[in-house]
């Protein structure tokens, strides 16, 4: 028989909040190059294009497995130029991943207006989401 996991809405919910605590204060790093295998995998020449930091608390409570960022530091100066792909959430430490994602400008984890970054000019998030799938 095939395997049909259904979770309950409080534990998809459960799951959500714990990773978001993981974020408070922590960093959104993004990245040019190709995602890592996993969130586990080293960054190897992969370059960090700018780093944005979550508020404290980083989310919102979930509602339905879907949790809204709080206000993320916003008019960041890009540390590098190149083209973005991918992103790195880590925790306040800077280094401990909690997850990485898709970086684009439609139909990824983190959509921006624009993946071309330019070292020294301002990057922004206005809005970000934590979700269960």
């Amino acid at each position: 028989m095939a395997l049909r996991p259904r979770f309950a809405t409080l534990a998809v919910n459960t799951k959500v909040n714990a990773q978001g605590v993981l974020l408070n204060a922590g960093y959104l790093d993004i990245y040019d190059g190709t995602q890592p295998a996993t969130a586990n995998t080293a960054i190897t020449t992969q370059v960090r294009l700018a780093r944005l930091t979550f508020g404290s608390p980083a989310f919102a409570s979930a509602v339905a497995g879907v949790a809204a960022a709080n206000p993320i530091t916003s008019d960041v100066t890009a540390s590098a130029t190149g083209t973005a792909s991918w992103f790195r959430a880590v925790q306040a430490d800077g280094v401990t991943v909690v997850y990485d994602g898709s970086v684009d400008t439609a139909d990824a984890n983190l959509n921006l207006t624009s993946v071309a970054i330019a070292g020294g000019a301002s990057v922004a998030v206005t809005s970000f989401t934590m979700t269960e799938l």
